[in-house]
């Protein structure tokens, strides 16, 4: 994410017909799919703990939809702050612009929903293991389906069955037309990207059955090759000669390519379980770990740093040595701020500097 965001805003001149270029923003595919992908995880995690505890399903989907609610009028505030920060010269409409923290915030509110849904005829009080290991299953199948489902859609919602009656500032949340006419690939509407969160979901419920709390790498292993069967049929489906659609756009909108990146997520999710369980990352200090920990408010920052008026290096004018020493120096500068939140966070303000080790993380 840092790399993409500041070589994006940095680089100028013939620095950006370079190959290097075009292959930081091949990177910046990834990040978006990754924070969605893992917000359903989550939700899997916290939601399955939460009703194995006795919580009702209808007050864990409610708990869920609250905290989409807040990551969604937390987005708005974003875009307020950049507004008001890049005032005069942003236009009004910028403030309806569909960021990726919008559709992380309306993706938890869905699956909160689908919580509710598909888990309302449990009773906690009454019900067996085994019901509830159906429930579990029946949620991590529906939801890969309706993760596949979003991807079919979305070609024919950006192109030839657009919802042109809604307003632009809905469809953009349909397809990321905002204010131009045709759906813009870097905007986040539901279409495609909630369908990762769906995704994360469905692995989610996979990893927190009781066999896969006991045999967790093989568990993750095995997502991990899930993630990769996908991965090569993403590929052999656009190898094909025939499309089945009348707008094929791989690189933007088609589930070819939906299906590529979830395989190379459920590889990220192998590479961090491994190292979380046996890395550098048990020794005390991980930055990766702590930028997790951290990840709304060095999002937040970041951006700033990288695209707004505070931006550590002057835009559009760096070549690709001076915009790579700045994306270091935002990167240590981001791991040092999330480092202190989490020693911080929760202490009164005189207790700040006196740092602390914070848990470890489980296994």
């Amino acid at each position: 994410m840092f790399q993409t965001h500041c070589y994006d805003s940095w680089l100028g001149g013939a620095a950006r017909d370079t190959s290097f270029f075009h292959w930081t923003r091949l990177g910046g595919t990834m990040p978006a799919p990754l924070f969605l992908f893992l917000a359903g995880v989550a939700v899997a995690l916290v939601s399955d703990r939460s009703i194995q505890k006795g919580s009702p399903a209808p007050q864990v989907a409610r708990a869920t939809m609250r905290r989409g609610t807040q990551i969604f009028g937390l987005a708005l505030l974003f875009r307020l702050q950049e507004f008001l920060l890049g005032w005069p010269a942003a236009p009004w409409t910028d403030l309806l612009r569909v960021d990726v923290l919008n559709i992380i915030g309306l993706s938890l509110v869905l699956l909160g929903a689908y919580i509710g849904v598909i888990w309302r005829a449990h009773d906690p009080r009454t019900g067996s293991p085994q019901p509830f290991a159906r429930l579990r299953t029946r949620a991590a199948v529906t939801a890969a389906l309706l993760a596949t489902a979003i991807a079919l859609v979305t070609p024919p919602i950006w192109t030839t069955f657009r919802p042109r009656w809604l307003p632009w500032y809905l469809e953009s949340y349909i397809n990321g037309v905002h204010i131009f006419g045709q759906p813009q690939f870097y905007l986040f509407p539901l279409f495609p990207w909630a369908g990762f969160a769906f995704a994360g979901f469905a692995a989610g419920c996979v990893l927190v059955s009781p066999w896969a709390r006991i045999h967790d790498f093989f568990a993750v292993g095995l997502t991990a090759m899930a993630g990769g069967a996908l991965l090569a049929l993403g590929f052999w489906f656009d190898s094909r000669p025939q499309h089945f659609y009348a707008v094929y756009d791989f690189w933007h909108s088609s589930p070819e390519f939906f299906f590529i990146r979830v395989g190379l997520v459920t590889a990220v999710l192998l590479l961090g379980y491994v190292w979380c369980r046996w890395a550098p990352s048990l020794w005390g200090f991980s930055p990766v770990i702590d930028l997790g920990r951290q990840s709304l408010l060095v999002y937040w920052v970041s951006i700033e740093l990288a695209y707004g008026r505070l931006s550590i290096m002057k835009k559009n004018a760096q070549n690709i040595t001076s915009a790579t020493l700045g994306l270091l120096a935002l990167t240590l500068a981001m791991v040092a701020l999330a480092a202190f939140r989490n020693r911080t966070e929760g202490r009164p303000l005189r207790e700040w500097f006196l740092w602390r080790t914070p848990a470890k993380a489980s296994t």
